[in-house]
């Protein structure tokens, strides 16, 4: 890998690109990203597959006693 980020090879950026979405960052504010038509249009792509996937299956945060019934059963346990 070479030491500048938006010196890097397309195969080079995309073997980082897991670690680099799954870490938080902002993907498309790197280096490599805006300066690579082609890898800028790959993580498009991987943006609208992910969406996609969270409208088919949506999160739904659990009522409020599912927490208390977990926190209830962790205090049982540690006495």
């Amino acid at each position: 890998m070479t030491g500048d980020p938006g010196n890097m090879s397309c195969e080079e950026f995309q073997a980082q690109l897991s670690e680099l979405i799954g870490s938080g960052e902002d993907a498309a504010a790197h280096p490599h990203v805006q300066s690579c038509e082609r890898c800028r249009a790959l993580l498009s792509d991987l943006q609208t597959i992910a969406e996609a996937a969270r409208q088919l299956f949506p999160s739904a945060e659990p009522p409020d006693e599912v927490w208390t019934q977990i926190e209830s059963a962790i205090n049982r346990e540690g006495k």
